[in-house]
């Protein structure tokens, strides 16, 4: 076998910085890391790319037209060099092949354009229509963030609190321990259950996830139709020795017709260096077939197909235009219920609405909130937010300085605030229920939700002789959740919080550069 070429040392090298400043970003496990790391790695992500541009076009949020002209010109380089579920499909087919006898891992198969443009079609059209799940599903991102953000995540603050409980008996202190993002069984099962099947389709097959599921590939697939720089064979010099097939891993070469569907060609370059007789060539402009011969494939089949799936798909959309769910929350009684009319969207959302149409649920966001108090929905917000993030403030609460997420986002689903802008951002609206409050019920004193308001909206007034009551002024809440974290009272809150579907601009607190918020280590009451 001959050394590896230049441009494959490049896509290797390309390929290991950008997975790993996303990986270290989701990793993040002190919250301290640098914004401008987050970034740079989710800038070149094509499916978050094009909604934040769609969510607030700007030039800063483009990196999909880029990555639009470099598929025109070189072919879809973004699958081996940018996507970090591709670096994640490569290691483990590596893996897969250590325990393959045969040396010849990979051999042509034919494309499956049916299943494919359908599939396409499916996730276009019901994000027209405000239903995100296929994105959430099929975005390669989002996988990646989810496989890292509940099964990664844990394991390094696992290991992390390990070797500081063994340091800290030998009187070492420098290695803290670290809180988790919190078990949520849905997200927890879903990333699970897409990262074996991503990872059981390329141990045994390559990328075939990226040339049979993935919205991106395919989208970025049509348009390396027309590139300029292409892998191509050379029929003078090629013997169909199957070299080349063998170590395709997007399994696109023919040998025996001898040539590339490019449309499928994830821009490795592992070919380049395995023709003994120099037959595989990554050439200006290859000449295309002339007129009489071979047809390219499945042009014509490829039409009828799409007309077909589009066809099937309508009816599919139609059946699956389902109402979201709302109130989920616990029905069991205690005094009365918190009637809750929708859970509560990040701060910089601008609604909720608007949240459910932009994010793809990669969960970034939920591995960078410092209080864990983001978590993954499950029917939070009903079938159309399916497993985006929403507050959970019996979790914790937001911190009143903190705009982390907002920075981080890489879609724009969550726009970056500035903290004096943040401090007024009203996302939802706290709801007293005397009924079961403690100072009602048992006539004790507590005080725990207005001791914990940074603005104070919640404040004590006389209730009877000896006793303050908690009461809420409406015009200054920015909805933290601070309160609902910090009241004892279970099942149901005494007070909690209501999101509004579109966020509002609080009233500035009288007072404000008085008003600190403690951040405690634990339960606070």
């Amino acid at each position: 076998m001959k050394s590896k070429t230049g441009l494959q040392i490049a896509r290797l090298v390309v390929s290991v910085v950008v997975t790993g400043l996303i990986a270290v970003s989701f990793l993040d496990i002190t919250a301290s890391q640098p914004v401008w790391v987050a970034n740079y790695g989710t800038h070149w992500q094509f499916v978050p790319s094009i909604l934040s541009f769609l969510a607030a076009p700007a030039i800063a949020a483009g990196g999909f037209i880029i990555i639009a002209l470099l598929t025109l010109l070189f072919g879809r380089v973004y699958c081996s060099w940018l996507c970090p579920l591709g670096f994640f499909q490569d290691v483990v087919g590596a893996v897969g092949r250590l325990f393959r006898k045969k040396k010849r891992r990979f051999q042509y198969s034919k494309p499956v354009p049916v299943l494919r443009y359908a599939l396409l079609i499916l996730i276009v059209v019901m994000a027209l229509v405000g239903i995100m799940v296929p994105v959430v599903l099929t975005d390669p991102f989002s996988i990646f963030g989810r496989m890292m953000t509940h099964l990664a995540h844990p394991m390094v603050t696992g290991l992390n609190n390990l070797f500081s409980g063994w340091l800290s008996q030998a009187d070492v202190f420098w290695l803290k321990p670290r809180t988790t993002t919190g078990f949520h069984a849905g997200a927890f099962l879903t990333g699970l259950s897409l990262t074996l099947i991503v990872g059981v389709m390329a141990f045994r097959s390559g990328r075939l996830w990226c040339n049979t599921v993935c919205p991106a590939g395919t989208l970025l697939g049509l348009i390396s139709r027309t590139a300029l720089w292409r892998i191509n064979l050379d029929k003078a010099k090629c013997t169909s020795c199957g070299l080349c097939s063998s170590v395709c891993k997007a399994q696109c070469i023919d040998v025996k017709e001898r040539k590339v569907d490019f449309d499928r060609c994830v821009g490795c370059m592992n070919c380049l260096n395995t023709c003994r007789q120099g037959g595989v060539k990554y050439e200006w402009l290859p000449k295309q077939p002339a007129p009489g011969s071979t047809k390219t494939p499945a042009m014509g089949e490829g039409r009828r197909t799409a007309l077909k799936a589009f066809a099937l798909l309508a009816v599919t959309v139609a059946m699956t235009k389902i109402k979201a769910a709302t109130d989920v929350f616990s029905l069991k009684k205690a005094v009365k219920p918190n009637n809750r009319s929708h859970f509560v969207s990040p701060p910089g959302s601008l609604g909720i609405d608007r949240f459910n149409d932009v994010c793809t649920a990669c969960h970034l966001c939920v591995s960078a909130c410092p209080t864990r108090v983001l978590q993954p929905s499950f029917t939070e917000y009903g079938l159309k937010g399916f497993l985006q993030p929403f507050m959970d403030y019996h979790s914790n609460f937001c911190n009143f300085e903190c705009t982390r997420c907002g920075e981080v986002c890489p879609t724009g689903a969550i726009t970056a605030l500035l903290p004096e802008v943040k401090k007024r951002v009203q996302t939802d609206i706290a709801h007293f229920v005397k009924e079961n409050c403690v100072v009602n019920t048992d006539e004790t004193s507590c005080g725990a939700c207005s001791e914990h308001c940074p603005t104070k909206a919640v404040h004590m007034v006389e209730y009877k002789p000896g006793l303050l009551i908690p009461e809420v002024n409406d015009s200054i809440c920015v909805g933290c959740g601070a309160c609902e974290y910090a009241c004892p009272t279970l099942p149901n809150r005494a007070i909690f919080v209501d999101g509004n579907l579109v966020h509002k601009v609080a009233s500035e607190p009288e007072n404000a550069d008085e008003n600190k918020e403690e951040v405690p280590e634990e339960f606070p009451f």
